[in-house]
């Protein structure tokens, strides 16, 4: 969310970037909140002033009936003056209750009117304009087939997609065995990876209140993603950065506190509408995942840094799990509203012979703050707003998809790199129950 002082001296730049991430149909809204904010201006002005007369008038008030026991002319005098005070009550009950109702107004618009993006986001409709940056590892095809993911899984007995589809629906799965036992070694992996970076380990609440989500993400964001508790005041998050930063809702932070590096674990609730394409079936887009994620909460003038380093962690842990990565710098339109800067890791996947997304890593600059009311007393006892940053450590069972596909042999098993062997028993490999 943006500055409101920002918006009223800057509106044409506010426009632009709606243009740029081609949101056209929210350009009135920027002269609407304008608008409103001359309004609600104006009516506190009108209500301080009103306030500060309010003393005088009743001094006043006072001494005239006093005087008026020598002076009955007087009396009528006083009458005046609390009619005077009676009127300005009225009239400053009926500026408080606009003031509230105009600062819902600017609220609700301000929540919807994009962060300003920054300079070196390419600019595109949607993420058919995101731009490959960088490629980490040599991208492999083998000689031999490599079967679609959920066969490699039902080779070792991993996985039932069936008895999931009667217990819970579509979009659920059962692990089991060796598989389920990968997905917890991979998570413990990437928990260890980033305490080893220095980040402090959580495990959050996963569930959140309503003012937590609007504070993290957007209206459309919310809707599309999050299931809520009926009757209750609480959402499954849909990633644990949400409730991570919603720690800091509503506290104020010492500057030598910053920065704050947390990595948590949580299982993960998204509504996913539906399978699209074959390859987005299986446990690809699914309603129930975990994952191990990474926020930051920083001084604005480290946030560059620390979106350069988060992004880089990931490719180096998958690197580490010996799969081929690329850096995709996402364009403007497949932004976030809250977002400043994104990108994608995606990971090779032999079967496709392309890319496809494992992890993501956003800079959100002050919105989030902004909205949460997160603020930093600084050194100098000043208050101002810390930057976010939020990164995908590792999200099994779709990581499982490029491990599988990327260490599949011909005989049918499964290679395990060195650095996932002791969250496997000392296994290296894994050998299918059935051909």
């Amino acid at each position: 969310m943006l500055d409101i002082k920002f918006v009223r001296e800057n509106p044409e730049a506010v426009k632009e970037n709606i243009r740029k991430k081609f949101q056209d149909a929210k350009l009135p809204l920027v002269d609407e909140v304008i608008e409103l904010d001359v309004k609600y201006r104006a009516a506190m002005t009108e209500a301080n002033e009103l306030r500060a007369s309010r003393n005088a008038l009743s001094k006043k008030v006072g001494q005239l009936m006093g005087q008026a026991k020598k002076d009955p002319s007087k009396l009528a005098e006083a009458e005046e003056a609390k009619a005077q005070v009676k009127a300005n009550a009225e009239r400053l009950a009926a500026l408080e209750k606009e003031h509230d109702e105009l600062a819902e107004q600017i609220r609700r618009i301000m929540l919807t009117i994009p962060n300003i993006i920054d300079s070196s986001v390419p600019i595109g409709p949607d993420d058919s304009a995101n731009v490959e940056v960088e490629r980490f590892g040599e991208p492999v095809v083998p000689d031999y087939d490599i079967p679609y993911h959920t066969e490699i899984m039902e080779s070792f007995n991993g996985v039932d997609m069936d008895a999931a589809a009667r217990v819970s629906g579509s979009g659920f799965y059962y692990l089991m065995g060796d598989i389920a036992r990968l997905h917890s070694a991979v998570t413990a992996y990437g928990r260890d990876f980033m305490i080893d970076k220095g980040f402090t380990y959580c495990v959050p609440p996963f569930m959140i209140h309503g003012n937590v989500v609007e504070g993290v993400m957007s209206q459309t964001d919310m809707d599309a993603m999050m299931y809520k508790i009926e009757g209750e005041d609480l959402y499954l998050i849909g990633t644990s950065e949400h409730s991570m930063i919603g720690k800091f809702i509503d506290q104020i932070l010492p500057e030598d506190s910053l920065p704050q590096t947390l990595t948590s674990y949580s299982p993960c609730f998204r509504k996913e509408k539906g399978a699209h394409g074959i390859e987005e079936r299986g446990v690809y887009r699914i309603h129930q995942f975990e994952k191990q994620e990474m926020i930051v909460v920083c001084k604005p003038e480290e946030s560059k840094d620390w979106y350069e380093k988060m992004w880089r962690y990931s490719v180096e842990l998958f690197r580490s799990l010996e799969i081929p990565v690329r850096q995709l710098e996402c364009c403007s339109g497949d932004l976030a509203d809250l977002k400043v800067k994104s990108c994608d890791i995606e990971a090779w996947s032999p079967r496709q012979k392309k890319y496809f997304e494992v992890c993501s890593c956003s800079n959100l600059g002050d919105a989030q703050a902004r909205r949460l009311k997160i603020r930093v007393k600084g050194e100098d006892g000043k208050m101002y707003l810390p930057h976010t940053l939020n990164n995908t450590v590792v999200a099994p069972p779709r990581m499982l998809i490029a491990f599988l596909e990327n260490h599949l042999r011909a005989d049918g098993s499964v290679t395990i790199p060195e650095v996932l062997r002791p969250y496997m028993g000392g296994k290296e490999v894994l050998i299918p129950c059935k051909k």
